[in-house]
């Protein structure tokens, strides 16, 4: 079983993918608490889906462009998965973003991480005088 997380917008999602299809979905408005959020929803979709962390065989992860503060927690996540679970993790960014990362996969080795992409300079804001 395969996840996939896509944080790059407001819109979060989660997706399980089994033989190469998609077997479940799951979107909710993070915006702003993604950070908060990510973990306990991958616990609860998995657990919703009959599935564990410790099934999964690999992580795929949406790499950009979009929110820069977005694309850095879902890599992170993915990442700290992976690594725990000793599965290999791959990014992918277009509109195909979840077929190109199931084939990354297929070559993917576990200890290999993956970077967000980013399109611009991060929009920091700076602190009021």
């Amino acid at each position: 079983m395969i996840l996939a997380l896509r944080t790059d917008k407001p819109l979060a999602e989660l997706v399980l993918l089994e033989d190469g299809k998609e077997v479940a979905r799951y979107e909710w408005e993070a915006h702003r608490t993604l950070a908060a959020t990510l973990v306990g929803k991958i616990q609860t979709f998995l657990a919703e889906n009959n599935a564990t962390s410790e099934k999964l065989s690999g992580i795929i992860v949406f790499s950009g462009s979009g929110s820069f503060t977005g694309l850095r927690i879902g890599a992170t996540v993915a990442n700290a998965l992976a690594y725990s679970h000793a599965i290999p993790v791959v990014a992918a960014e277009g509109d195909d973003w979840l077929v190109v990362g199931a084939q990354n996969l297929l070559q993917a080795k576990p200890g290999e991480y993956v970077m967000p992409t980013y399109d611009r300079e991060p929009n920091i804001t700076k602190p009021k005088n």
